[in-house]
């Protein structure tokens, strides 16, 4: 009688695991509508000060896998000619052959190839980066922010990261403006992604 028991539990238990549904990977958009998403760079200017800019349109989405984060892969496209420094005149020079030369390349892009999970919240994300029609594998340092319910029924993810870019990996004039101490740009980003 004990032994029938125990194989009944068995199929039970069984049953109720094959009935659970997998925790699966789940895509979530950029939140640009509500602008919870942020592209942001900050650049030395002539050794005396930093300058610090946004590209203020851009799309994409990311998948995220919490039971297997290595399935985890993000995509982004970039309207350079969007660039934002808070000087209008220096955004124009910005966009010139000097520097993005959005007349020939008005997107910057970024697909994963790669994501490591390094606990606490934290991974590492390469991937390859276009820009000026030159693509390179960068790395960025990425914190998961947090994650949750919100106000109007959907479920949201947040994650930032950074990474330092290098002018001369994408054939920028860096002494046109800002001086030769302008190699090296820090980007960062913020991006609270909806769950669709």
């Amino acid at each position: 009688m004990k032994l029938k028991l125990k194989h009944i539990l068995a199929s039970v238990l069984l049953s109720m695991a094959v009935a659970l549904p997998l925790q699966a990977a789940e895509k979530y958009a950029f939140d640009i509508k509500g602008q919870h998403a942020f592209i942001q760079f900050k650049v030395k200017h002539l050794g005396y000060s930093w300058l610090i800019g946004n590209f203020n349109t851009f799309s994409g989405s990311y998948v995220y896998d919490e039971a297997h984060p290595e399935n985890s892969s993000v995509k982004t496209e970039i309207d350079v000619a969007s660039v934002d420094s808070n000087h209008a005149e220096r955004d124009k020079h910005l966009r010139s052959a000097d520097f993005f030369d959005v007349a020939n390349y008005p997107k910057a892009s970024f697909t994963s190839t790669s994501f490591e999970d390094k606990g606490n919240g934290t991974a590492v994300l390469k991937g390859t980066f276009t820009l000026r029609g030159v693509s390179k594998e960068i790395t960025f340092d990425v914190n998961q922010i947090g994650a949750g319910k919100d106000p109007w029924g959907g479920f949201r993810r947040g994650f930032s990261g950074s990474t330092t870019l290098h002018l001369s990996d994408y054939n920028m004039k860096k002494g046109a403006m800002l001086g030769p101490v302008a190699e090296n740009v820090e980007l960062f980003f913020s991006i609270e992604g909806v769950r669709q």
